[in-house]
């Protein structure tokens, strides 16, 4: 097999396959060119698909041998995600020795890269679903409040228990406690308003009544009687 005259001749085919896209490197020693490969929905600067450039390199014996492969300018895609890409390259180089192969390759690039988007597409709709579904589930949580479990419940009524028992043992204590006024004393104890008739009758003649008191009152100076019947009058 004349490996110059196949190789030659690979290259004037893909030049015309991948017009204004394929682009040579170098002829010597042997050809090295690259052909960018882009996902569907692919838009350039934004995160919508992948795209990247394989560069291949003929070597002396090619197609017998495989040709040198690298994954370069990779858009959205990790460095695990290249690797993989060009270990699924090799692999199907392997499976195409002894004849040309990079539009093989390169069409077998391509429909890998689609099914990665195809993958990242479904993931990011799935986790964009998946916060909406979080989102929504907390405002929910926040109109119907907590729920209520048996042992939620128990738990309340024991706390509940525990703080009013308390409260209304401290106001038992206070009431037990709180001294009371004279004023106070005499409302809620209706007795003691009869307690100065009771000490009287109870007296009896041990009482006395000094009558000289009340014979000072004519001497008293009550001019100012007359002035009052007449300010009524």
């Amino acid at each position: 097999m004349d490996y110059a005259e196949e190789q030659t001749n690979e290259i004037e085919a893909l030049d015309s396959i991948y017009c204004g896209e394929f682009e040579v490197l170098a002829t010597e020693p042997y050809h090295r060119f690259l052909i960018p490969i882009k996902s569907e929905d692919y838009e350039a600067e934004s995160a919508n698909g992948h795209s990247c450039k394989l560069k291949f390199s003929y070597t002396e014996n090619y197609p017998d041998e495989v040709p040198e492969v690298e994954v370069i300018d990779a858009e959205n895609l990790e460095d695990d995600d290249a690797d993989s890409l060009k270990q699924h390259i090799m692999e199907v180089a392997q499976e195409n020795l002894g004849i040309v192969m990079i539009f093989t390759l390169v069409s077998s690039a391509q429909e890998w890269l689609n099914n990665k988007w195809d993958e990242t597409r479904k993931e990011r709709e799935e986790s964009a679903m998946k916060k909406q579904a979080e989102v929504e589930e907390a405002e929910r949580k926040r109109f119907e409040g907590t729920r209520v479990t048996v042992e939620s419940f128990l738990a309340w009524k024991a706390r509940f228990d525990a703080e009013f028992g308390h409260n209304k043992k401290q106001e038992k204590d206070d009431s037990a406690t709180k001294k009371l006024t004279g004023r106070e004393l005499f409302l809620t104890d209706k007795t003691l308003n009869e307690s100065d008739l009771k000490f009287l009758e109870d007296g009896g003649d041990a009482v006395k009544v000094d009558e000289s008191l009340f014979q000072e009152l004519d001497e008293l100076d009550l001019e100012g009687e007359d002035d009052l019947d007449e300010d009524f009058s």
